[in-house]
């Protein structure tokens, strides 16, 4: 399903992302990443010895949520599917960093692998302040 540009609006800006992943018992673990978009999906970066990777390799279901920190009743809800590709070059954190910070990222040690998430969604609510509420999907 593609991305409504209402979606896309605050997923293309530079806001803070929360995910939400299934641990091996059910239960959810939910961390801070950033994010870009496209009209196909949402990605994010990770290292392959995060808890977010462990649980995404076995089951890949996931919910993200950004909000509007202008507005904080204004936020877009994507569920769906991850995808994970390495990414050797560190491509996509790199162009993450400069456009969250403005500045390169971060020296890491270079035995640790950088993952692309791409998330495709399957359900997409838009909600845009009290009983503004669209399921996009």
């Amino acid at each position: 399903m593609a991305l409504p540009a209402e979606a896309r609006a605050l997923l293309t800006a530079p806001n803070f992302a929360f995910v939400a992943t299934l641990q091996p018992d059910g239960s959810p673990q939910t961390s801070i990443v950033w994010v870009k978009s496209d009209e196909e999906a949402v990605y994010f970066s990770t290292l392959k010895d995060r808890r977010k990777y462990a649980n995404l390799a076995r089951d890949p279901r996931v919910s993200l949520i950004v909000q509007d920190p202008e507005d904080p009743q204004r936020y877009v809800e994507v569920r769906g599917r991850a995808a994970l590709s390495d990414d050797p070059e560190r491509t996509l954190i790199e162009e993450l960093a400069l456009a969250y910070t403005g500045k390169p990222f971060r020296q890491e040690a270079p035995d640790k692998v950088r993952v692309i998430v791409r998330v495709v969604p399957e359900k997409v609510v838009h909600y845009a302040g009290p009983g503004q509420v669209r399921h996009l999907s």
